[in-house]
């Protein structure tokens, strides 16, 4: 059936012109021939509908290399698939391999000619990018170790994997506004980032008909970029059988009614703060029907995605093991290690996580001192430093055509700079974009690093601009943007600066974000406005 906007085709942008003649789905059928004729052969307009396959044009475009982005649903990996991941890796992507913040592992150096294989090779194992990009549902982000964790409210691991199935390939969702992010989650840790996707099942509790049920709250209108939005909760408690619906008709809302003219304004977040809270939960229910109000939030904590060291299971005798990679990225060396590992000490099962790591678990207890004792766990350990154990970071200039900054090996040698010169009591969340477009999440980190460009002299040079006491979980809020920018090369002593002043005036027990809000952002100002005066 034609939607109404269809019609208004003046009004539309040019992304949504090109969708009105193919479906993003339907690219999947041009891959063999491309894969013959080569890059060169690849018409313009079909490069935005390759995203549908997980492919972003990498930097520079003439060399003709793609990012491809792997689909792992609620960070749910088997060794087996792992050890596919790694040989393509070593096979196409110069082994290199990184993890996103929403669960996907990501290969470089992909030429189309290498995409049949691929792909055959991924789908042998249950592995696929279809719609990892794209303005579709992307990979829906969970606890990941739902089903093990021993807190959790609710194992919602078979929710997650019975929504991601229904949308996986759905043509009446595969042509969307923009992109639409979900997160479902039985933990009361918030591993999920609840707040900045666009739709959200958090754990609750409500009494119904005289007996306590165990459900989840529902949020709706998160996301980051140029202009970071809260997800609102929806005043609406679901059970676990009424999830799929509600993300069927948030989905259908936002295919129906969301913003096509520029793609800027395009999110969910833009028709909610439009229509307001009551007016999009009446559109919801018109569609599910009657809903229960919002139960009690039992969400205590946020633990930024980061689930390290050696974890009792809620199996007896049993526990996982979370590990540190460092910003994301490892090889297919160590990815098939991991791999062999998971089966040896375990039962091959594996997770990464939106925090850019990865978890093996049902190690028994009479294995760990072994498993612990092995030589991939020196780099990759379950026991990282402060500043390395919380850090995210995105490709930034290496390969993104949107990045301004380099970050990657930045980073690297900010945290080793870190690590050496600071000690601190507890970790703190640090997250470095090469961007605006925030991919590695710096509005929500204790210490936050966009990427720009700053004149120095009479030279133009990278640099990063400063955004502090970011915060998820209960009193959530954004970090708050400092003037001014830090040539990159001076980061590390910057955030030093600003690290020991908080180490300095803080009082017991006292975190870095609260630490912010009690002597207020004006008072890091002055320290970084002193840092850089030093030249």
């Amino acid at each position: 059936m034609e939607q109404a906007w269809a019609k208004e085709l003046d009004k539309l942008n040019k992304v949504e012109l090109i969708k009105l003649e193919k479906d993003g789905l339907d690219i999947v059928n041009d891959i063999e021939r491309y894969a013959k004729l080569g890059f060169d052969a690849i018409e313009e307009k079909d490069f935005d509908l390759l995203k549908w396959l997980g492919l972003y044009i990498s930097r520079p475009k003439e060399a003709g290399f793609f990012l491809l982005r792997v689909k792992v649903p609620g960070g749910v990996l088997t060794s087996a698939q792992a050890r596919v991941l790694g040989s393509l890796a070593r096979d196409y992507g110069r082994n290199l391999l990184d993890i996103s913040t929403r669960h996907a592992i990501q290969l470089h150096w992909i030429r189309v000619e290498y995409l049949p294989d691929i792909f055959a090779r991924l789908e042998k194992v249950g592995l696929s990018c279809l719609e990892s990009a794209g303005d579709c549902p992307r990979t829906i982000v969970g606890n990941p170790v739902a089903g093990y964790d021993p807190e959790e409210v609710i194992d919602a691991a078979p929710i997650l994997k019975q929504v991601s199935d229904f949308f996986h390939n759905n043509r009446d969702f595969s042509n969307l506004p923009r992109k639409f992010k979900m997160s479902i989650s039985g933990s009361i840790h918030n591993p999920v980032h609840a707040e900045i996707n666009d739709l959200s099942f958090a754990p609750a509790e409500k009494e119904l008909v005289g007996e306590k049920v165990l459900g989840f709250n529902v949020l709706v209108g998160g996301g980051l970029s140029a202009k970071p939005s809260m997800a609102l909760p929806l005043n609406i408690f679901v059970r676990s059988e009424q999830v799929l619906a509600v993300a069927k008709a948030v989905a259908a809302i936002f295919r129906d009614y969301g913003y096509r003219e520029k793609r800027n304004h395009a999110r969910l977040k833009f028709l909610l703060q439009d229509w307001g809270i009551h007016k999009f939960r009446q559109e919801v229910v018109k569609l599910t029907g009657p809903l229960a109000a919002s139960g009690q939030d039992l969400t205590v904590d946020w633990n930024a995605g980061c689930l390290y060291g050696v974890n009792k299971q809620k199996q007896a005798g049993l526990n996982y093991v979370g590990l540190s990679i460092p910003l994301g990225r490892f090889d297919a060396d160590e990815i098939e290690q991991l791999a062999a590992l998971a089966e040896q000490y375990g039962d091959g099962s594996l997770r990464t996580t939106n925090s850019q790591n990865m978890i093996l678990l049902n190690i028994p207890d009479a294995q760990v001192e072994n498993l612990l004792a092995e030589k991939v766990l020196t780099r990759l350990t379950p026991f990282p430093a402060p500043f390395t154990a919380r850090a995210v970071c995105c490709t930034g200039t290496q390969f993104c055509p949107l990045g301004i900054a380099e970050t990657k090996q930045r980073a690297a040698a900010i945290l080793e700079y870190l690590d050496k010169q600071v000690k601190l009591e507890e970790p703190l969340v640090l997250h470095i974009s090469g961007c605006v477009n925030s991919c590695a999440q710096q509005q929500v980190a204790d210490i936050g690093l966009q990427g720009v460009m700053a004149r120095v002299g009479d030279q133009l040079t990278e640099a990063f601009e400063f955004s502090l006491g970011g915060k998820l979980g209960p009193q959530a809020a954004f970090s708050v943007k400092l003037k001014g920018s830090v040539p990159a090369d001076r980061a590390a002593k910057a955030i030093e600066s600003l690290v020991v002043f908080f180490i300095t005036g803080k009082l017991p027990g006292e975190y870095f974000n609260q630490f912010v809000q009690r002597v207020g952002p004006e008072s890091f100002q002055l320290e970084l406005d002193k840092y850089i005066a030093q030249g």
